[in-house]
């Protein structure tokens, strides 16, 4: 005997003692997936026939199958069920969780259970135990339908136990297999014209007089439900429709109109109105075999679709999450209808409760229902109807390419009750994507692209984040993208020196990358620039509605310069070097993302510079001079200081090259024209993140720009080298050398494709290689003495490499969320893990 079981269901057995239900179970199910009562009882009490203990062990069992069940995962309660008060709080489980309940019914003679309980040798029950259990169970089995369980099987033999074979079926709503491609479209409400138009649009091409149509290239549509009613022409869309699906061209999901429409054709009491009575009167010419054929069609539509692995849902008024892939009265009631508050508006109609604004589910989620001017995407969902009835537009949406096509109506051919809701359209998110709920980093843990494991967030340095981002960041719409801390190279072993290029070669050699790219090091500050073509980009793109076109910013998101004026007048520089170029026609885009350092370093650290490097320099060099100068006029007045007037003297020496180091890095800054912007990564334009260009790449497409306006944009120099050839190595090391000895802080080796991976995973995107002056004025004015330098030398880098890594993963996460147009807290999820992850404790000299 084959019963069939839903992949997703609650599956209880029921039966006296000895029936065979544990057999059974462990036969046909994963040890995981059967939650049993003796176990439980052994559990909570270390004796699996403790009675007393049924209490504590039941609390447990619901625990856990409530777990499992939120979780999606088909839960099998091995316990004996026969009585109707324990198999109700099952049902009301399988109530809360949305899934199907499944009784397996062991109608077993008392005899066959009675002998079987005897061979038992950690159990033996009292015969009347069990008669007692099998009289509940009679008494129960022609109730459990009027239970609420969906499939019951009953089995009143060992034979026929024994033959069972169980298959397990998907939903009706599970189509994870269709990956598409689809084109999705919204409520049609009769409007056959521009059914047909939009068709056409989307490349369909009709047959049968309009009554079939199919894609070319293999696409199916899916119809959202509302077909029917105040249109010009509900018959004629009900036959293209159910021909489309009939002949697999299609799927379609019911709408509350063709739900109530069913309703009347099964003979229901229905209130005509609501254009139903327009439907009824073009039907009255129709042939009743026809009719027959819409109300089977109606009846047979599935509240939901869940698609292309679980990545796309469809459903006429949405679905949260938790109903998502589910069946049950309410999941059917919300697909139809939405959540409403219980209140009705100023035009009697019901206040819906905009469940898409706490959306939260990976699935993009597709639907209709309420009328509005222009699809509107919120939190990965995505609204397109478009009133086509009411004089709008009959909307589609092409997917995966996430593309909106639309056709507008040929007239209002009803007036709406109450006026289109009008929400303005941007491209990637409404302001309910802006809030970074406090459950959205609470998990601890973010996915990303480029790691094999989550970045994990310790709770402290949430903490952290949270206080920076909730304060001191910009206009949450700008921020798309955090860039990762670097490490410096291992530490050199080379006289004098803690830092030189040969360890970032063999680095780098040693990971298998044949070529790296070396880049002049700019002692500026780290800024993202986000520059768009035009104050309209901005609003449609970013949702930036005070007429700014662009920011920039630093690495930990804040506002990079107090005098905005200042910064208008740099975007507006690099905007028409951008524009002299052809940027934006040669990138298809009306915005950009660069990674940048801007100079002087004076510009953003001048308050550091007053309180700490000025604040020693000066007070080393004054005492110091003076030190100097007296130990001179004890040596002229025959004093033995000659060892000690020598060692003050290089102090002296080194603390005048410590003011030199950071004076050369600063300029003053009266205007715009006084900076340099030095862009070296062009991360993101419209669709598209380019992390898959090597760096050469980006040095070419940024010196373009550059050239186009000297004075302020700076092209950084760089060179290529191949870390086998041994000429090219010294070639790489000679280049530094030039730039450090002439003040130049130093230059960053990277892989020269930006992502690289080595036999361990993602290896550093990048190490810095600073000359020695430079790092005078991190590790301060005396570090190049020997005993300084030793102990310098057994720095650390294994932290700071790992930060590296899960902040580079993280930014290149934030940005192709962002151009995939996921909603903008998912982006500020990975911002806010690259600023938790800045508060680790690292010494900041590396």
């Amino acid at each position: 005997m084959n019963i069939k079981i839903p992949e997703l269901s609650l599956v209880i057995l029921i039966g006296a003692s000895g029936s065979g239900k544990s057999t059974f179970a462990q036969k046909h199910f994963k040890r995981t997936e059967i939650l049993s009562s003796d176990f439980f009882r052994g559990m909570v009490s270390d004796d699996e026939n403790n009675q007393s203990a049924s209490g504590a062990a039941f609390e447990v069992l619901y625990f856990v199958a409530a777990k499992r069940l939120a979780a999606g995962k088909l839960t099998v309660i091995d316990a004996t069920n026969v009585q109707k008060e324990g198999r109700e709080k099952l049902l009301k489980l399988a109530r809360e969780y949305h899934c199907l309940p499944v009784a397996i019914v062991f109608h077993l003679p008392e005899k066959v259970c009675h002998a079987h309980n005897q061979t038992r040798t950690d159990r033996n029950l009292p015969a009347h135990v069990i008669r007692r259990q099998t009289q509940q169970l009679r008494r129960s089995l022609k109730g459990l339908k009027r239970e609420g369980f969906r499939y019951i099987y009953k089995f009143s033999s060992v034979e026929e136990l024994q033959a069972v074979q169980i298959k397990r079926e998907r939903l009706w709503t599970d189509k994870k297999e269709e990956t598409g491609p689809f084109d999705i479209i919204g409520d049609i409400h009769g409007c056959f014209d521009e059914l047909k138009e939009l068709l056409g649009k989307l490349g369909y091409q009709m047959t049968g007089d309009g009554c079939q149509a199919h894609h070319p290239e293999g696409r199916k549509a899916i119809f959202l439900g509302d077909l029917v009613d105040r249109g010009p022409d509900t018959p004629a869309v009900l036959r293209l429709v159910m021909n489309m699906v009939r002949a697999g061209n299609a799927y379609c999901v019911p709408g509350n109109h063709d739900m109530k429409l069913l309703r009347k054709l099964n003979g229901h009491n229905v209130q005509v109105r609501h254009g139903l009575e327009m439907t009824l009167q073009q039907m009255e010419h129709e042939p009743p075999e026809w009719i027959e054929e819409v109300r089977q069609f109606l009846d047979g539509l599935v509240s939901h679709y869940v698609l292309d692995r679980g990545k796309l849902v469809v459903a006429h008024a949405g679905l949260k999450e938790s109903l998502q892939g589910r069946a049950s009265g309410r999941v059917r009631e919300f697909a139809l209808y939405g959540e409403t508050t219980g209140e009705v508006d100023e035009y009697g109609l019901p206040v819906r409760y905009h469940w898409s604004e706490e959306y939260r589910g990976r699935a993009m989620v597709v639907y209709g229902h309420t009328p509005v001017r222009e699809p509107v995407w919120i939190n990965g969902t995505l609204n397109i109807d478009t009133g086509c009835v009411f004089g709008g537009k009959l909307t589609a949406l092409r997917y995966p390419e996430k593309e909106v096509v639309s056709v507008p109506a040929k007239q209002v051919y009803v007036e709406p009750a109450r006026p289109l809701i009008a929400e303005e359209n941007f491209s990637t998110s409404q302001d309910a994507d802006l809030v970074l709920d406090i459950q959205d980093i609470l998990e601890q843990r973010i996915s990303t692209r480029l790691l094999q494991k989550p970045v994990k967030i310790e709770q402290e340095n949430a903490m952290a984040a949270l206080e920076a981002m909730s304060r001191f960041v910009v206009d949450p719409k700008w921020l798309i993208y955090l860039p990762p801390t670097m490490s410096p190279t291992e530490t050199s072993q080379e006289p004098g020196l803690l830092e030189h290029p040969r360890e970032a070669f063999a680095y780098y050699r040693e990971q298998g990358v044949p070529r790296v790219i070396c880049e002049e090091k700019h002692m500026g500050s780290r800024a993202i620039v986000v520059v768009c073509r035009d104050a309209e980009v901005a609003r449609k793109r970013f949702g930036i509605e005070d007429g700014g076109w662009g920011i920039c910013y630093t690495r930990t998101g804040r506002r990079f310069f107090h005098d905005q004026n200042m910064e208008q007048v740099l975007l507006q520089r690099l905007r028409l070097a951008m524009d002299k170029a052809g940027f934006w026609e040669k990138f298809e885009t009306g915005w950009a993302c660069f990674d940048c350092e801007l100079m002087p370093w004076s510009a953003k650290a001048q308050e550091l510079l007053q309180q700490q490097y000025a604040a020693v320099g000066f007070a080393a060099t004054r005492a110091l001079s003076e030190t100097v100068s007296l130990l001179e006029r004890a040596k002229a007045n025959g004093r033995e200081v000659g060892q000690l007037y020598t060692r003050y003297l290089q102090r002296q020496e080194q603390s005048m090259r410590f003011v030199d180091a950071y004076r050369r890095y600063c300029w003053t800054v009266e205007s715009a024209d006084d900076l340099k912007l030095a862009p070296f990564h062009l991360l993101a334009t419209e669709g598209k993140a380019h992390i898959d260009r090597d760096h050469d790449w980006h040095m070419e497409n940024i010196r373009q720009i550059c050239a186009c306006d000297s004075e302020i944009l700076l092209a950084t120099r760089y060179q290529v080298i191949d870390v086998h050839d041994p000429a090219s190595v010294e070639q790489g090391i000679r280049w530094w050398q030039e730039m450090t000895e002439s003040g130049g802080e130093g230059m960053v080796v990277k892989p020269l494709t930006f992502i690289t991976r080595g036999e361990r995973g993602l290896i550093q995107p990048a190490l810095k290689c600073r000359g020695r002056e430079y790092l005078r004025i991190i590790y301060g004015p005396e570090y190049t003495t020997e005993e300084n330098l030793t102990r310098l030398r057994a720095r650390g880098l294994r932290k700071k490499r790992s930060l590296a890594v899960r902040e580079f993963a993280l930014g290149l996460e934030a940005l192709e969320r962002f151009v995939a147009g996921e909603p903008l807290r998912r982006v500020h999820q990975c911002c806010f893990g690259v600023l938790a992850l800045e508060s680790e404790p690292v010494d900041p000299r590396l």
